[in-house]
C-alpha cells in the first residue's frame, strides 16, 4: 500500500519534473501482481466471434472515429445464455463532403448481432434479426438493452452520430425499428445510454448522453502542421456541449422528452459515460453523467419527476484539486460493502482514473490515491469499466479497457503508448491493486466498449471488448467459480420487468454482507447482464438475499445453496 507521504511526494515530483519521471515512480508503485488461481483465456477464436470494429479513419481527423464503439451482453431469445451485440462505424469519405451521410452498405460497417449456441459457440445472426444498421445509415455508437413495453423479451436502443435507433424485440429472434413511432431519434451526437424507471412507475424510461456539437462541416485542425508536426483529434474544449436527453415512457409504445421539465437539459455538459443508483437509499434512482474535461453531473431524483443536480455540492464535479478530468467511463456500484452506491469514473493517461467514496452524507470523497486507484491507472486511459468479483471472493474488482485517445501520442508525448493492455485491479478489503490474469493481460489493444456477464452460465464473470481497428475479443473467466457464489435473475411484475433499479442484500453463511444495484447501464457506451452475481468465498450458502423492488416492496430468501442462479419473481403486493 501506498502511505500518504509518497504519494504526495509523487505529485511534487511530478509537478517539478513532468510526467516521465512521476511515471517512471508510479509503476514502481503500482507493480502487476500474477494471479494463478484464476486467469482470464481469449477464447475468441474458438468461440467464433468475429467481429471488427470499423471506424473509418481518414486524414481528416474526425473525432467520431476515435470515439465508437459499444458492446451488449444480454439474452435475446430467453433460451438461457447469452448473447453478444456489436455496434460499428460507416464508411466515411476523406473529406466528407457536405450533407453527405456515413455508410453502412459494406457488410465490414454492419453493426452484429451474435446468438450463443448450445455448445458455447456464438452464430453471426445479424441480418436475419435485422439489426445491420443499414436502413437508417447512422455511425453507431453506444447501445443500452432493456425490456421497455414489460412484453418479457430484451429491447435494443442504438445510439450514435446522425441518429439513434429503438429495436423492439418481436420475440421471434427478429426485431423491428420503432423508433417513430416511439419518438426516440434523439440526433446529433448520441454517445452512452441506459433504460432505467427514474418515477418508479413499472415502466423503464430512456437517458442518453450527448458528447458535442460537432459536425463533418466544423470538423478543424487540430495538432501541429507538417512538415514538423502532425494532425491529431481534437480537444473537446474546441466544441460547445450539448444536453443530455431524458425520455419517459408513457406505456403505450412511446415516449416523452422531458428534458426540459425534469432539469436534465444543462448545455454545458459533454456526456459520455452514464449509470443510475440511488446514492442516497431514498428509494428514487439518481444518474451520473461522466462529463469530458467539464464537470461532471450528478443528478439527484427528487422524486417527483424532477432532478437537481449536485455535482459539485457532492463532490463528484471534480478532482479533489479542484480540476476536471476527461470522463468517459463509469460504474456507479458499491466497491467496499458498505451498502452505498460509490462512482469510478476512467480519463486519460496523467489524470488517474477517479473514485469518488459515498460517504452516507449526500456527499461522496475522492479516494483515488488512498484507494491505490490512482498509482495503478496514471500512465493509462481508460474506457468501459466495472466493478465485479472477479474472484467471487466477495469484494468487487475493478477491469478497464483501456487505449489513448490519440493514435498520434506517441509522436507526441513518447512516454506515452495509443495501445494499451486492459487493467484488472483486485480488491483486497477496499484497496486496490493490479493483477496479471492472463496473458491478455500483457497484450496491447485499441480498447473502447466492454460488456460484463457469465457467458457460460458457471458462475463467474466474463468480459467482452470492441476494440477499434481490431478484432472484439472475448474472455472466458477461468477460476472465478472455485469459490463458490449465487446468482439473482430479477423478474418483476409490480416493477419494471427487468428489475432495473432493485436493490440486492446478499449476507453469506459467515456474515459477509454485500450490495448491488439491478443495472445494465455500466462502462462506455456498453451494456451489461441484467443479473447479479455474488461471491460467498468458501461459503456453502447465503444466509440472506433481500431485494429492495423499485416498487417499494420487500423480498427476502433465507439459507440460499451456492453455486445456482435463482429465479427472484416479485411478489404481487
Amino acid at each position: 500500500m501506498c502511505s500518504d507521504s509518497r504519494l504526495g511526494w509523487l505529485r511534487e515530483c511530478f509537478r517539478m519534473f513532468g510526467c516521465s519521471s512521476a511515471l517512471i515512480f508510479t509503476s514502481s508503485l503500482a507493480v502487476a501482481q500474477s494471479t494463478p488461481n484464476v486467469q482470464f483465456t481469449d477464447i475468441t477464436a474458438q468461440s467464433h466471434v468475429d467481429f471488427t470494429l470499423q471506424n473509418s479513419a481518414t486524414s481528416n481527423k474526425y473525432l467520431i472515429e476515435t470515439m465508437a464503439g459499444g458492446v451488449a451482453v444480454f439474452d435475446y431469445d430467453n433460451d438461457g445464455r447469452l448473447d453478444i451485440f456489436f455496434t460499428n462505424g460507416a464508411l466515411l469519405s476523406d473529406p466528407m463532403p457536405h450533407g453527405k451521410l456515413p455508410d453502412k452498405s459494406d457488410k465490414k460497417f454492419w453493426n452484429r448481432l451474435y446468438h450463443q449456441n448450445t455448445d458455447g459457440t456464438f452464430t453471426d445472426v445479424t441480418e436475419r434479426a435485422g439489426l445491420t444498421g443499414i436502413p437508417q445509415g447512422y455511425y453507431s455508437m453506444g447501445v443500452a438493452v432493456g425490456d421497455y413495453d414489460n412484453d418479457g423479451f430484451e429491447d435494443v436502443y442504438v445510439t450514435g452520430y446522425g441518429g439513434n435507433i429503438l429495436y423492439h424485440n418481436n420475440g421471434d429472434g427478429t426485431f423491428t425499428d420503432v423508433t417513430a413511432k416511439a419518438g426516440v431519434r434523439g440526433g446529433d451526437w448520441s454517445a452512452s445510454a441506459g433504460f432505467f424507471d427514474y418515477d418508479n412507475d413499472g415502466k423503464l424510461d430512456l437517458f442518453i448522453t450527448r458528447y458535442v456539437d460537432w459536425t463533418f462541416k466544423n470538423n478543424r485542425y487540430c495538432g501541429e502542421k507538417p512538415p514538423n508536426g502532425v494532425r491529431s483529434y481534437c480537444h473537446p474544449d474546441n466544441y460547445d456541449g450539448v444536453s443530455n436527453i431524458l425520455y419517459h415512457n408513457n406505456g403505450d409504445g412511446t415516449f416523452t422528452d422531458v428534458s426540459q421539465k425534469a432539469g436534465i437539459a444543462n448545455p454545458h455538459g459533454k456526456g459520455l459515460g452514464v449509470s443510475f443508483a440511488d446514492y442516497d437509499g431514498d428509494g428514487w434512482p439518481d444518474i451520473f453523467v461522466a462529463n469530458d474535461s467539464v464537470q461532471c453531473f450528478l443528478y439527484h431524483n427528487n422524486g417527483n419527476g424532477t432532478f437537481t443536480e449536485l455535482g459539485l455540492l457532492a463532490g463528484v464535479g471534480y478532482n479533489e484539486d479542484g480540476k476536471t478530468f476527461a470522463g468517459m467511463g463509469i460504474d456507479f456500484n458499491d466497491y467496499d460493502n458498505d451498502g452505498l452506491p460509490d462512482i469510478v469514473v476512467t480519463d486519460l493517461s496523467n489524470e488517474r482514473y477517479m473514485l469518488f467514496r459515498n460517504e452516507g452524507t449526500g456527499t461522496f470523497r475522492d479516494v483515488t490515491n488512498a484507494s491505490g486507484l490512482g498509482a495503478a491507472t496514471l500512465a493509462f486511459s481508460g474506457w468501459s469499466t466495472h466493478f465485479f468479483d472477479y474472484d467471487n471472493d466477495g469484494w468487487k474488482d475493478l477491469f478497464v479497457a483501456q487505449s489513448h485517445v490519440m493514435d498520434t501520442i506517441e509522436k507526441t508525448s513518447p512516454n506515452l503508448r495509443y495501445m494499451e493492455p486492459p487493467l484488472l485491479l483486485r480488491n483486497s478489503l477496499g484497496h486496490f491493486s493490479r493483477v496479471l490474469a492472463g496473458d491478455v493481460f500483457q497484450r496491447n489493444w485499441a480498447g473502447r466498449g466492454a460488456a460484463f456477464g457469465d457467458i457460460d452460465n458457471d458462475g463467474d464473470i466474463d468480459v467482452i471488448v470492441s476494440n477499434l481497428g481490431q478484432k472484439a475479443y472475448v474472455l472466458q473467466n477461468d477460476g472465478g467459480d472455485r469459490n463458490n457464489w449465487v446468482g439473482i435473475q430479477p423478474v418483476g411484475t409490480k416493477s419494471n420487468r427487468d428489475g432495473i433499479g432493485a436493490r440486492i442484500k446478499v449476507v453469506s453463511a459467515s456474515g459477509l454482507t454485500q450490495y448491488f444495484t439491478v443495472n445494465t447501464a455500466v462502462g462506455y457506451l456498453s451494456a451489461s447482464d441484467k443479473r447479479v452475481l455474488a461471491g460467498l468465498g468458501k461459503d456453502s450458502s447465503a444466509k440472506l438475499i433481500e431485494i429492495r423492488w423499485p416498487s417499494g416492496i420487500v423480498q427476502k430468501f433465507e439459507d440460499v445453496k451456492a453455486r445456482q442462479y435463482l429465479k427472484a419473481v416479485e411478489p404481487k403486493q
